[in-house]
């Protein structure tokens, strides 16, 4: 069995070594923590999880497909669930074994026929050389935190720190909070302090986003708007056939945000961008969340704002978003692959085609839960080098390099990014289901299981689970019994 070196035991290398292994390889998984689960494990110090988080995203969108969540589980699992979910998925293939927790990759260089691993562990520096490597690492954990005019001299007791530092609200109960970005983190946070404590929570954004909530009359609104068919829509539709569409929707399910007494947003969607939190407009709008537009200097403990505004704060959290975090990538392999603290040139976000024998797994922006698109990244990896589906040619891989540099700091909508991964590994059931199957998928959320009907690794109760999950999570005006 051919080895194949697995950087990072969170999410994606977990799903990663799962397909490999079945494809026959022999995946060895590096991890840096004492325990697998990456970002689901909130004491990993690469985890920017904090210890009361729920998941935004439903669980059916929130699990690979070859295993469900235990009875009881709520539908937005706590994070301990997930993280204790990721631990049952990879004892139920045997992978917790192949595991070499406590250990970090510290360089990573191409030789002839394969790759030279540097590896730390129990204070040691050893090499280790695989033929094949998966980089799995994630694309949230270095946070950044934007240089703003006099934020060095901040002087807020609580100090300024990034969202992937929050712990917990205890420390600002009774406080002066800002948070300051727009992206659901940000939102997340927001409404956790001013339902559990703070004195006064304020949030700065450089533009009012559209905010969608989790739930919709007790249905996820992953089953209203991240469907195959709003993906299918999507995919053929004009930018600005789609932008009505997506506009329309939001007003009718979620509200304009002036109604709730936050900023206007742009008109065009495209512009404004979306984001979602269950309570925060609601919050807004029973004056427990007071919006402002974003920082344009601070001194001491006061914060102006572009408006002229100013306010004063004890503490600032910023939900800024992240940089890549690539730091074992040799000199030659970071010119090749073009890498930069927002972006990385790959070919379907997975290879390149001057690193034979290399992939990444989750290294780009998406709106919606990763690890659907993770499971079907993961078997297309599996599948390609496997020999299932056919190895792309170079001409193919040189182009959606071209792509990939075109669409650089655009956010892929997750229900899109599954769709296109069950392509490349040769597992959508377009065409090859029955019509009410068929049906059934269009009006749902796109889940990793809606891949596991047709082409290889079927499951043989795939329609039936699917159709149990459609009467649970799925909208209530739609009849699949």
């Amino acid at each position: 069995m051919e080895k194949v070196a697995i950087v990072g035991a969170g999410p994606g290398g977990i799903v990663a070594a799962r397909f490999l292994q079945s494809q026959g390889f022999d995946p060895v998984l590096f991890e840096a923590h004492d325990r697998p689960g990456g970002q689901w494990c909130h004491d990993n110090p690469a985890s920017g999880v904090w210890p009361m988080m729920r998941t935004n995203t439903a669980r059916m969108v929130t699990r690979f497909s070859d295993l469900d969540y235990p009875a009881g589980v709520a539908m937005f699992p706590r994070n301990q669930d997930v993280g204790d979910y990721l631990d049952s998925y990879a004892e139920l293939f045997g992978l917790n074994a192949k595991i070499r927790t406590g250990t970090r990759l510290k360089a990573l260089e191409q030789m002839r026929g394969g790759w030279r691993l540097t590896i730390e562990s129990g204070g040691e520096t050893r090499e280790e050389t695989f033929p094949r490597v998966v980089i799995a690492t994630g694309a949230y954990n270095r946070p950044g935190i934007p240089n703003e005019p006099g934020l060095d001299g901040f002087s807020g007791d609580l100090g300024a720190i990034h969202a992937f530092d929050y712990d917990t609200p205890d420390a600002y109960r009774g406080k002066r909070v800002l948070i300051a970005g727009g992206n659901i983190s940000s939102l997340e946070i927001a409404s956790d302090l001013a339902m559990l404590g703070a004195a006064h929570v304020a949030t700065a954004m450089r533009r009012q986003r559209y905010v969608m909530p989790k739930l919709i009359a007790g249905t996820p609104v992953e089953s209203y708007v991240f469907t195959r068919a709003a993906a299918l829509f999507q995919e053929t539709a004009s930018s600005e056939e789609w932008a009505e569409q997506t506009k329309a929707f939001v007003l009718q399910y979620g509200g304009d945000p002036v109604w709730y007494g936050a900023p206007a947003a742009d008109p065009d969607v495209r512009r404004a961008g979306t984001t979602g939190s269950q309570n925060f407009l609601n919050l807004v709008a029973e004056d427990r969340i007071r919006c402002h537009p974003w920082i344009a200097s601070i001194e001491d403990r006061t914060v102006r704002f572009t408006d002229g505004s100013e306010d004063e704060f004890d503490g600032i959290i910023f939900g800024t978003g992240y940089r890549m975090n690539l730091p074992f990538l040799s000199q030659a392999l970071c010119e090749t692959l073009e890498l930069t603290d927002k972006s990385i040139t790959l070919a379907n976000h997975t290879f390149h085609p001057d690193a034979p024998g290399l992939a990444f797994m989750g290294l780009w922006a998406q709106i919606g839960p990763y690890l659907p698109a993770l499971e079907l990244q993961a078997r297309y990896l599996a599948y390609s080098w496997g020999s299932v589906v056919p190895a792309a040619e170079d001409a193919t891989l040189r182009d959606a390099c071209a792509r990939a540099r075109s669409e650089r700091g655009k956010d892929r909508y997750r229900h899109i990014q599954t769709l296109r991964f069950a392509r490349l590994a040769g597992c959508d059931p377009e065409g090859a289901v029955d019509a009410p199957t068929a049906a059934m998928l269009a009006a749902n959320a796109v889940t990793a299981l809606s891949f596991r009907l047709t082409g290889p690794d079927a499951l043989p109760d795939a329609a039936a689970q699917l159709r149990a999950e459609t009467l649970r999570y799925g909208r209530k005006d739609q009849n699949f019994a």
